[in-house]
């Protein structure tokens, strides 16, 4: 009797050193806390960068000539007298240096799908400008470093849809950027010039307006 309680003592003895450690163990992993997920952060440069930059500023852009998704007259289109519409915006930042207006048709898709037909694109106009002209001529004005093209050549082009089919929204982007372009308006084909301009930009746009145009030919 007394043997089989000393046997019973000491198993008990044995199995609380066995498992007193495993307890602790579990016991400490149950409160300690688990560590903290790792915070993802931004480079320096590129957060320096965002916070220089800012949001791009939404633009008002108008036409005495045409309201925002109105049809545009006859005078501005190719069958007409085809000079470019007079244009007007505000809410520039004031920071800009320098804009570009691109007016495209956005229902004439070419090459290979991903682009449209460019109409007219005018790049360097000064940064203190407020509107554009009706009728602005062709080439660049002297004493100015303002820059155009359009898929023909080195002036405004007028909407031309075919009169057999839906009305075609043509579509007039001003941008404000920080900086002028260097980017030449002769030596290359449009597309490549429009490209050209387009990578310049990158990075510079501080505001953008947009209005939108609608035109097609007259039934013969």
């Amino acid at each position: 009797m007394w043997l089989q309680g000393k046997r019973g003592a000491w198993a008990a003895v044995l199995a609380a050193a066995l498992c007193a450690p495993v307890w602790c163990a579990s016991a400490a992993q149950a409160q300690t806390p688990p560590p903290a997920a790792p915070v993802a952060t931004q480079p320096p440069a590129r957060a320096a960068a965002a916070r220089g930059r800012g949001a791009i500023r939404v633009m008002t852009l108008t036409s005495p000539a045409f309201i925002d998704g109105g049809q545009m007259p006859a005078k501005h289109a190719q069958q007409g007298r085809d000079v470019s519409p007079a244009l007007s915006w505000s809410g520039a930042p004031d920071s800009t240096q320098s804009f570009v207006l691109i007016m495209h048709d956005a229902d004439a898709a070419i090459g290979d799908g991903i682009d449209d037909l460019l109409h007219w694109m005018v790049w360097n106009i000064p940064g203190t400008a407020t509107s554009l002209a009706e009728g602005i001529p062709q080439g660049a004005p002297a004493g100015m470093n303002l820059r155009q093209i359009s898929g023909t050549g080195p002036y405004y082009r007028g909407p031309s849809a075919p009169a057999s089919g839906p009305a075609h929204h043509y579509l007039f982007e001003l941008y404000a950027l920080d900086v002028p372009l260097s980017v030449a308006a002769v030596g290359a084909a449009p597309p490549a010039t429009r490209a050209a301009v387009m990578a310049a930009m990158a990075t510079h746009i501080r505001g953008k307006g947009v209005l939108v145009g609608l035109y097609r030919r007259p039934a013969p």
